[in-house]
């Protein structure tokens, strides 16, 4: 396991990371998650092995530390994010990195709003974007989610029954995750989700100059502003028969996606809409 301080306390984001070669790739789970558990059965993929993976748990998540007095923002996740891309150095050695060369980032939902704060924050960090299910824009319809958390006070969620009664609400799946990670960064990355950005991440992803493809689950209806996106050059990727986890729900067309995302430049002409 590695780390990088985040703040000026020296607390710590922590990563695992598997050796290989080429560009790093870099994994970042969403809000209540963690990346080796989202991410390590894709990275493990013959069409994915032998590069350099890092799967990064954001602060408040996984291993890494949950100071009280962090903001949590998508910006104070951005920061941390690149923190532990500047020590882990983009090359295909630990600590050993051209700078400029940048690393791919595949982020699932919260952690792809991060991701498009990273790239527009530190854009040298970030050569290709893959987003899954990735926030772009602020306010949404409240749900059992981010939204339901962002909705209760921050009293109630962190010290009262707010917590308990989210993790009953959400599944199973998303709930062994999430009861690991800590409540106060849970109730600020999920308020700070919902509140956005100013560039929003949707107008930030659209202005991006790196390669990127955005995942979007069948099975959670269509990808709103689809045209649009397409239109900047991002490639969509539609995904039948999956819901917001894709690589849960069909890792196969997830690792496909992953594998074979168009390469280029912004303004290198206009992405397509794909299905697998």
């Amino acid at each position: 396991m590695r780390q990088a301080r985040f703040d000026a306390r020296g607390s710590l984001i922590r990563w695992t990371e598997s050796a290989g070669e080429g560009p790093t790739r870099v994994y970042v789970h969403g809000l209540g998650a963690a990346s080796t558990v989202y991410h390590a059965h894709i990275a493990a993929h013959p069409l994915l092995a032998g590069r350099r993976s890092l799967f990064v748990d954001l602060p408040g998540h996984g291993t890494s530390d949950r100071p009280a007095d962090f903001g949590y923002t998508l910006e104070d996740h951005a920061d941390a994010l690149a923190a532990a891309l500047d020590e882990a150095g983009p090359g295909t050695d630990p600590g050993v990195g051209v700078v400029g060369d940048g690393a791919e980032i595949v982020a699932h939902s919260m952690g792809g709003a991060v991701a498009i704060v990273l790239a527009h924050r530190r854009p040298e960090l970030v050569s290709r974007l893959v987003l899954v299910e990735a926030d772009l824009d602020p306010h949404p319809p409240v749900t059992a989610g981010s939204s339901g958390i962002a909705d209760l006070p921050e009293e109630e969620f962190v010290h009262g029954d707010g917590f308990a009664r989210v993790l009953q609400r959400i599944g199973p799946t998303w709930a062994a995750t999430m009861r690991l990670a800590d409540p106060l960064a849970l109730h600020r990355s999920a308020t700070s989700l919902v509140r956005g950005t100013s560039p929003t991440m949707r107008r930030m992803l659209m202005d991006c100059p790196v390669p990127r493809t955005y995942l979007q689950g069948g099975l959670s209806g269509e990808l709103s502003g689809e045209d649009a996106l397409v239109a900047a050059g991002v490639q969509v990727v539609t995904v039948p028969d999956a819901g917001h986890n894709v690589m849960f729900d069909a890792p196969e067309a997830f690792v496909r996606a992953v594998a074979t995302a168009r390469p280029g430049r912004h303004g290198a002409g206009v992405a397509r809409a794909l299905r697998f």
